[in-house]
């Protein structure tokens, strides 16, 4: 069930069970496996000052498996959500960072299959502008802005 995943081969799927013990009732939530796993989102700012938000060490066997898993789903660019996901998130967090919150989505995933005992559905590569339209319309707009263009956005009429 867990090679349903983009980027999940039978060897990271063997890895995830044997180390998580495929029996999700350990984990209250997603969080907790995510955390346990060690790719939780850090994030840590007190008093205007930024301290590392670096991951923590995590299982010396399911860390690199969920790496290898999130960089073959990275590579899915416009064909699976987990593709958009990392390429939406590059420009903004760098390359590594974006891997590890690949990592996080993958993991989520598989503790809501193994709870939920269902297969993978993906969202598809077009996910995020299906979701909200009209941001993608206002960041096209940014972009020619920048460039220096007037852009003007007409619905395409049905025949």
């Amino acid at each position: 069930m867990l090679q349903t995943l983009p980027g999940a081969s039978r060897g990271v799927a063997e890895v995830i069970i044997a180390e998580t013990g495929g029996d999700m009732s350990r984990f209250r939530t997603a969080g907790h496996l995510a955390s346990c796993a060690g790719v939780c989102p850090g994030h840590h700012e007190s008093a205007g000052r930024r301290r590392s938000g670096r991951r923590r060490h995590s299982n010396r066997w399911l860390g690199p498996a969920l790496g290898t898993a999130a960089m073959a789903a990275s590579r899915t660019r416009d064909t699976t959500y987990l593709g958009a996901r990392y390429h939406r998130l590059v420009p903004r967090l760098g390359k590594k960072k974006a891997v590890v919150a690949l990592e996080h989505s993958i993991l989520t995933a598989v503790w809501h299959m193994l709870t939920d005992d269902v297969t993978y559905r993906d969202l598809g590569g077009d996910y995020f502008t299906r979701r909200d339209p009209e941001q993608a319309i206002r960041r096209l707009a940014r972009q020619a802005d920048a460039l220096g263009f007037t852009v003007r956005f007409d619905p395409i009429e049905a025949t």
